[in-house]
């Protein structure tokens, strides 16, 4: 007799420059989905039945997730024991090679546990390289991790008192693209948090043996701004709540 499928909840992250963004998209295209990669790792587990990643937040082109999340069902065939979470692991990260994804953790979670659905939150955070006439004066390093708008420096006191305003919940209708599931979709969330802050760059403390040109030389400004929003959902098992 087959047992139940075992339901996991796994943190990944990856850079997401080559990538179509996270969702699974058709394999024809130039660029895929994250989705593509990790459903075929997880396919040379040898499962029963085709695994399916339930991903808990959308990202669009290029962009990279520190920590994402998604479940994911294992049917095994019968008499073998379900993967522990070091099992998984190290299983889907070997499958995974050499894309830039790795998944960083894995646990077992009940069979009504959604990693969409059940999400209290998330954080997003954007970073501006500000001081750049021309591309060609992004350092290396950050040429895919943040965005040189062209102009003058960015007035962070004013873009702070704006910020005030998102906060706090809204209908949020007006911002999104619409689709066959926007009716379907609630649009109200609400921002716990907006911070907006100047930040050094990633290798900043390696400026003296830059080029004259590089922007973190000439003393250009760094901003990120992180939001923290709380997102309508059961939430995560209780266990679970350290990790998210």
């Amino acid at each position: 007799m087959v047992g139940a499928p075992a339901r996991y909840l796994v943190f990944f992250q990856y850079f997401g420059t080559r990538y179509s963004g996270v969702m699974e998209t058709k394999s024809d295209q130039a660029l895929v989905g994250v989705q593509n990669y990790l459903e075929k790792a997880a396919q040379n587990l040898r499962p029963s039945v085709p695994i399916k990643f339930h991903i808990s937040s959308r990202t669009d082109s290029g962009v990279h997730a520190l920590a994402n999340a998604a479940h994911l069902d294992i049917q095994r065939a019968p008499g073998k024991a379900a993967f522990s979470g070091k099992q998984l692991v190290q299983g889907l990260n070997y499958h995974l090679k050499p894309e830039p994804i790795c998944i960083l953790s894995a646990q077992r979670v009940p069979s009504t546990f959604h990693a969409r659905f059940c999400a209290l939150s998330r954080t997003y955070i954007y970073r501006l390289l500000l001081g750049c006439a021309h591309y060609s004066q992004i350092p290396v390093f950050e040429r895919d991790l943040c965005w040189a708008p062209a102009g003058g420096p960015l007035d962070i006191s004013a873009m702070r008192e704006a910020a005030k305003f998102l906060l706090g919940t809204h209908d949020f209708s007006t911002f999104r693209s619409l689709s066959s599931e926007t009716p379907f979709r609630c649009p109200v969330r609400t921002l716990l948090q907006l911070e907006i802050q100047p930040a050094p760059g990633f290798l900043s403390h390696h400026n003296r043996s830059g080029c004259s040109e590089c922007p973190s030389r000439r003393g250009a400004l760094w901003a990120e701004l992180k939001g923290l929003l709380w997102l309508w959902g059961g939430g995560w098992p209780s266990d679970l709540n350290k990790n998210h």
